[in-house]
């Protein structure tokens, strides 16, 4: 690995938001879903959830798999199963759709452990997640066409996200905690020592301090002997 990657991985790692994330619901088409998964990345959201069905998932993981390399989305059958459990951790859903309540999408604080929710583009935010939002968001718009594409008004959503979490300070040290820190660092940097752990059910071994394993020929042996011994 070189100092290069070495440095840069430890970057992106450090301005991870654990507690800023987004939830689609029923946004299916591939094209949108990965340009949502790529806004995440750009504003240091490591986990997302969408509302989608398993044939239609594994359709868009199929063509997604640079984007997943970064960002882990979550699928969830119904909305339900996706919004509580954020709810019970404290998190504010907001949802960006079109009611009588609904405010300008400035004027949340998304200082707040904060929920994303968007919906299809033809559909929008079904009325369970609509039920389940804290607040409904508008993007002001001065042109003929309604609304934007879902993943750009993610976007631009998410920049402002971004903004106000820089001014809070929130960006400028680690926040992910460190098992969890190590964990992604390991498998970012060794991809297909990764998945042979993963296949194989064995551990990840230990990193010295430029990222490369500590004791690369040892591990090897006692993975086998485990292997044979199984």
């Amino acid at each position: 690995m070189t100092p290069e990657r070495f440095q840069r991985l430890h970057d992106v790692l450090s301005h991870r938001q654990p507690d800023l994330t987004v939830v689609t619901d029923y946004v299916h088409k591939g094209r949108n879903l990965s340009a949502i998964v790529r806004n995440c990345d750009a504003v240091g959201i490591g986990n997302m959830h969408a509302v989608i069905p398993a044939s239609e998932y594994r359709q868009f993981r199929g063509t997604a798999k640079g984007s997943h390399q970064w960002v882990k989305v979550v699928r969830h059958a119904t909305i339900e199963s996706a919004i509580n459990p954020l709810k019970e951790n404290g998190y504010q859903i907001v949802t960006a759709h079109l009611t009588a309540s609904a405010v300008d999408f400035r004027e949340v604080d998304y200082t707040k452990p904060t929920a994303i929710l968007m919906g299809a583009e033809k559909f929008g935010v079904s009325n369970a997640g609509i039920d389940l939002a804290d607040v409904s968001v508008t993007i002001p718009m001065v042109g003929m066409v309604e609304s934007y594409n879902v993943s750009v008004a993610a976007g631009i959503i998410l920049s402002e996200a971004q903004y106000q979490r820089q001014k809070a300070g929130l960006y400028d040290k680690n926040r992910l905690d460190q098992s969890e820190y190590e964990q992604l660092f390991f498998e970012w940097a060794h991809p297909k020592i990764k998945h042979f752990c993963m296949v194989n059910n064995v551990a990840y071994p230990p990193l010295n301090e430029e990222g490369e394993l500590s004791d690369p020929s040892g591990w090897y042996a006692n993975v086998r002997e485990q292997l044979a011994n199984r």
